[in-house]
């Protein structure tokens, strides 16, 4: 399942589909996927299947594309091919091998442009852990030292995982930290304003009261030390 660049050929694909087989784009947890663009404005996509319409001679059986649409924000104008001004939507294809489910083998739901549309979504969270693994030490390495990068290497896919983990199990409900760039988060969360001290064998951590993320940290931190032990 890959992106797939968009031409003339498919653009005129595209044009061949009736206005009823647009259905509504779904996200992973079945809800419409919807985002809020620059100015506010609500934009609602649609996914639709060209297999049928699209002349795929060269490429291998059982090639299936899939497009989706939204309507173009006011920075996408720039952008926007003629095709895609004239008809007022801005388009994006999917191809991929995943066959239309025969009787009960298959994969349940792969006859639904939505479940593949849905389904390639999720996996650019994987290229997301790729991105952010770059920037927590992973894309550039330190040495000539095949021993030092690789001891390098071990250390930045542990800051992945960490950070990964405490996304999930710690601020899921964190709705500008959860998804938040390791740059973003690092400011403010991981870099905090604290002072750390000791008193009858006692360690107090003293937060600034003025920090606006005090009590996603606590919040945090509470819910790491209520986690159960692995053994």
């Amino acid at each position: 399942m890959t992106g797939w660049a968009i031409n003339i050929t498919d653009e005129q694909a595209i044009a061949l589909l009736p206005e009823q087989v647009w259905t509504p784009a779904l996200r992973q947890d079945g809800q419409l996927h919807e985002i809020t663009g620059p100015d506010g404005e609500t934009l609602s996509y649609q996914v639709a299947e060209i297999t049928g319409l699209r002349d795929l001679t060269g490429w291998p059986t059982g090639t299936r594309l899939i497009v989706r649409r939204v309507k173009p924000s006011r920075r996408d104008t720039k952008k926007l091919t003629a095709f895609e001004k004239h008809s007022g939507w801005r388009y994006q294809i999917v191809a991929t091998n995943i066959p239309v489910q025969q009787g009960l083998s298959g994969v349940l739901g792969s006859g639904q442009a939505w479940f593949i549309d849905a389904l390639y979504r999720d996996h650019g969270e994987v290229e997301d852990r790729v991105k952010a693994i770059k920037r927590v030490g992973l894309g550039l390495l330190p040495s000539k030292s095949w021993q030092l990068n690789a001891a390098w290497v071990l250390a930045a896919t542990l800051a992945a995982d960490l950070d990964a983990w405490v996304r999930l199990l710690l601020l899921h409900d964190e709705s500008e930290l959860a998804p938040a760039e390791p740059a973003t988060i690092r400011q403010k969360l991981y870099h905090l304003p604290a002072r750390l001290t000791t008193h009858a064998r006692t360690r107090t951590l003293h937060l600034d009261r003025t920090w606006p993320w005090a009590t996603a940290f606590t919040t945090a931190w509470q819910r790491a030390t209520q986690l159960p032990a692995f053994t």
